[in-house]
């Protein structure tokens, strides 16, 4: 019997990296999982390599209406959320000097107005006792150059998880930052113009981790396991860092 048998989980931004690599284990450990994406062919191929557990709802975290519509995905088949995986997010290199409106609109607007209603929009579903595990960043306490917009906006997801552990308390619902570091993702990839300068990226980051190398998306999914299921039923409010010990030593 797995750690979250019978149990419903909403993974958003769940079509690559830590997402689907999270949506995949919740659902090998026996939970139906709604996973969100915002390309319908990623999102079918994400469902397919899921399973029979999987169902996939299209949607962008920073349109509300697309939420309504993950919701009213998840009541329709008569469920109630015991885990939602906040997990939609990114970002892209940019100093002060060369920071746009369009940039910093479309950052905050998924990584903290889209995280912000994504858990406001849940509440009436989810059980009394669920836990909501919020995606943050190692970026989020250093001073990365040229990161300065995504960062700031990985702090706000530390400050709610904070206040919403306290606001939501009296539901016993339990509210966690799950901090990856650097991991092997399309995400960081992406960060990069080209294959080469993006292995570049790479070594530079296994360079400074302890660990001597980058992390797996498998090892976060291991982690935020661990916040959605009860071995972790005494622990609300914490920052739980998957970092190879880069923000730690």
């Amino acid at each position: 019997m797995g750690q979250l048998e019978d149990r419903t989980a909403v993974v958003t931004g769940g079509t690559s990296g830590i997402g689907l690599a999270t949506a995949r284990r919740f659902a090998a450990e026996g939970a139906h999982v709604f996973v969100t994406g915002r390309r319908q062919e990623a999102l079918d191929a994400a469902v397919a390599q899921i399973g029979p557990r999987a169902t996939g709802v299209r949607g962008d975290v920073a349109n509300l209406a697309d939420l309504d519509r993950l919701y009213e995905a998840v009541e329709g088949q008569g469920r109630r959320i015991d885990v939602l995986f906040a997990n939609a997010g990114g970002g892209e290199f940019s100093t002060l000097e060369q920071v746009t409106e369009k940039h910093f609109d479309e950052t905050f607007g998924t990584n903290v107005r889209g995280m912000l209603f994504t858990v406001q929009k849940a509440l009436p579903l989810l059980n009394d006792g669920a836990s909501v595990i919020l995606t943050g960043s190692t970026a989020g306490s250093t001073g990365t150059e040229a990161f300065g917009v995504y960062a700031a906006s990985k702090a706000a997801v530390r400050s709610f998880a904070r206040t919403w552990a306290n606001e939501l308390r009296g539901r016993a619902i339990r509210v966690n930052t799950l901090v990856p570091g650097p991991i092997e993702t399309p995400g960081i990839e992406g960060l990069a113009p080209d294959a080469a300068q993006a292995a570049e990226l790479k070594g530079g980051f296994a360079s400074q981790i302890p660990l001597g190398r980058m992390g797996r998306p498998e090892e976060v999914a291991a982690a935020a396991l661990f916040l959605a299921s009860d071995q972790s039923s005494f622990v609300t409010g914490i920052e739980l860092f998957v970092d190879g010990g880069i923000n730690q030593v």
